[in-house]
């Protein structure tokens, strides 16, 4: 008798909140690709010494603001100063022995139509007056050379921008490009993401984004500007440029996050939270008859719901499971069995009754 006592006796009924039902409908997603990376100015420069010498003097620190063309540091020149005159002096030489070629060619010249001498000295005139003329042009090469050199000892800031690092210090010998300072334009900054292969077919110019710095509290608006044509070696990752709108708060080597829309598409959804994955394939506890039914369900793109109302997590597309108006147990449910008794709130009783009545 106490078996089959137990065996009639009704079944315990789960009660449920108005927060844990929800109705399966056409919602419109917004598709969107998760994306994070460094900051990046597309400008930086690294000034080095072109020469080796010692280091004079350097005027910007961390933080100063610097014009393209701006002096702001200069190397010991004595050397240079020396190596100048050195190549002036050597220049003036080989002019003085042209002189004397072409005033001893013109000489010549006369005697030869005097028939004081032979043609063949004459050819051996021009031939010393070529000679002294390549002379003197390889003499004022060199003088330009020392010239330069004792312009590269001055330092200018090839772009204008804010110093990033100081490198070197006065009185430290630095070889030919050594780094001495680093300088960023912070007017356009880009975001350097890697980009799954299957994530690129979806993933257009011009797609818009939203990003949030570390640190910050207020997202950040972005566009994608560049996809690279070759993937990352070892990663198979491809880097896509996000190039952030201006900001107070972008710095140059700051970590974003944030996500690249794709697009929109309109299908039956339901939220993410209410997908249950602990079995072989995704379900969702459907409402039928006052009983829990779980339904198996093939998911499709994921994305957020552009309805005002729908909360602010992931839904998921459902393209086989469920039907439009059918009554889902939300994540907020937990695991339920299958074939539970529930006892659905108010609204949503009187919603299924309408939706059984014929």
């Amino acid at each position: 008798p106490a078996p089959a006592a137990a065996a009639s006796a009704p079944q315990p009924m789960l009660e449920l909140a108005p927060l844990d039902v929800l109705t399966a409908g056409r919602t419109t997603l917004s598709r969107r690709l998760e994306v994070s990376g460094s900051l990046k100015a597309v400008n930086t420069a690294i000034v080095k010494a072109r020469v080796a010498a010692e280091l004079k003097t350097l005027t910007v620190r961390e933080g100063d603001a610097v014009k393209a063309g701006q002096v702001i540091g200069q190397l010991d020149a004595t050397e240079f100063d020396w190596r100048l005159r050195q190549a002036e002096q050597q220049a003036a030489a080989a002019r003085a022995q042209l002189e004397i070629a072409q005033r001893q060619l013109t000489n010549n010249k006369a005697l030869v139509a005097q028939g004081f001498i032979s043609p063949t000295a004459l050819d051996t005139s021009v031939s010393s007056e070529a000679g002294a003329q390549a002379t003197l042009q390889a003499a004022l090469a060199a003088v330009e050379l020392a010239r330069k050199s004792r312009a590269d000892a001055t330092l200018t800031a090839p772009i204008g921008g804010l110093v990033s690092q100081r490198l070197a210090q006065p009185g430290e010998r630095v070889p030919v490009d050594g780094r001495i300072v680093e300088i960023v334009d912070l007017s356009r900054i880009e975001l350097e993401a890697a980009v799954a292969p299957q994530d690129l077919p979806g993933l257009q110019l011009g797609a818009k984004a939203s990003l949030l710095l570390d640190g910050g509290s207020e997202p950040v608006a972005a566009s994608v500007v560049r996809i690279n044509p070759s993937a990352v070696a070892g990663a198979r990752t491809v880097a896509a440029y996000l190039a952030v709108a201006p900001h107070p708060a972008l710095r140059h080597g700051l970590f974003a996050r944030g996500s690249v829309e794709l697009g929109q598409t309109t299908a039956l959804a339901i939220p993410l939270s209410a997908v249950r994955s602990d079995q072989a394939r995704p379900y969702a506890i459907r409402v039928r008859g006052g009983l829990a039914e779980r339904r198996s369900l093939v998911l499709g793109a994921t994305g957020l719901p552009v309805q005002a109302g729908s909360g602010s997590g992931p839904w998921v597309e459902v393209t086989s499971g469920l039907e439009p108006g059918d009554l889902v147990l939300a994540g907020s449910a937990g695991l339920v069995a299958d074939g539970v008794r529930l006892k659905l709130p108010a609204p949503a009783t009187a919603a299924s009754a309408a939706s059984a009545a014929p």
